[in-house]
């Protein structure tokens, strides 16, 4: 970036030029670096943080994350860091902090970047509203018997076991089958959904032998209730595939369009629920699921 910039200052600008054009683009665009800082593992930071930066598209920024900062030492090093990130890039840092303990959360502070208590932020008004002060624990989301971390790691096992119909006999024990073309998203989504809500789900792949027809696989059609089908357009599943298998019939456009079509087909006709998932992340995708199938998250 740092060199496409450079020549498009020394340079006689050519206005037709794609480096002019591209140079111009990357001056336009702004580069901080953001923390997210936690005396625990920092997902709780890093969640909030992500989501609140994916609101300023024209700025780039570069995300590290520094978990179990929970010591005077490690802050003191955290401070050098988010320093020399800031002289890099001749700007403060953005930091995002789940921090409990108040001495180290000063040494940060003096570091040069904006710190957003995320904690400050949200329990205040919390305390304000139940009338009783929170818990200020260091690590206060380890395992206990009200995190059904159990149920979870069930989840998790039971996507693993039945991704990719590899196992029929347990469906009757999932929230959720996710069917679809191979490459879909099946697979992402059923471990998303284990890891994050605890649902058991499983996935099943619709090829070419069960679209023949355009009817649900006989396998599949005692857990109807259960199904929810996936979908993609064909160029997108066509890039996707070329990555697993390059210039292969699979991969080509032509099998694309005709599995996509003939799956949606048997969807439209078994009167199944979908969604397509071309343009959404993984979390997206689970989440809209959850909302269409009327699934509870289970922890």
């Amino acid at each position: 970036m740092r060199i496409l910039t450079l020549y498009a200052s020394f340079v006689a600008p050519d206005p037709t030029s794609d480096t002019f054009f591209y140079g111009y683009l990357l001056t336009m665009t702004t580069k901080r670096t953001a923390f997210f800082i936690s005396d625990g593992t920092g997902i709780t930071s890093e969640a909030l943080g992500v989501s609140l930066l994916a609101r300023f598209e024209d700025h780039h920024f570069e995300k590290v994350t520094l978990p179990y900062v929970d010591s005077l030492e490690k802050a003191l090093e955290t401070a050098d860091t988010i320093n020399a990130a800031s002289k890099l890039d001749g700007a403060k840092a953005i930091i995002f902090d789940t921090i409990v303990d108040d001495g180290i959360r000063k040494i940060i502070k003096k570091a040069n970047g904006l710190m957003i208590d995320i904690f400050a932020a949200f329990l205040g008004p919390l305390e304000k509203e139940l009338g009783v002060r929170s818990s200020y624990k260091v690590g206060r989301t380890r395992i206990t018997a009200n995190t059904r971390y159990d149920e979870r790691i069930e989840a998790i096992n039971y996507a693993l076991d039945n991704d990719d119909g590899a196992r029929t006999k347990l469906y009757n024990k999932a929230d959720v089958i996710l069917v679809g073309v191979s490459r879909s998203g099946k697979t992402p989504t059923c471990l998303y959904l284990a890891m994050q809500y605890g649902i058991k789900a499983a996935n099943y792949p619709i090829t070419e032998e069960d679209i023949d027809d355009q009817k649900l696989p006989a396998i599949l059609k005692p857990f109807r209730e259960k199904i929810f089908g996936l979908t993609i357009e064909p160029d997108r599943l066509s890039l996707i595939r070329n990555e697993r298998k390059a210039n292969s019939r699979y991969a080509s456009l032509k099998q694309c369009n005709f599995e996509v079509e003939e799956t949606e087909l048997m969807y439209r006709h078994e009167r199944i629920s979908s969604m397509n998932t071309t343009h959404y992340s993984v979390e997206e995708i689970a989440t809209r699921i959850m909302v269409k199938a009327k699934i509870q998250r289970r922890c």
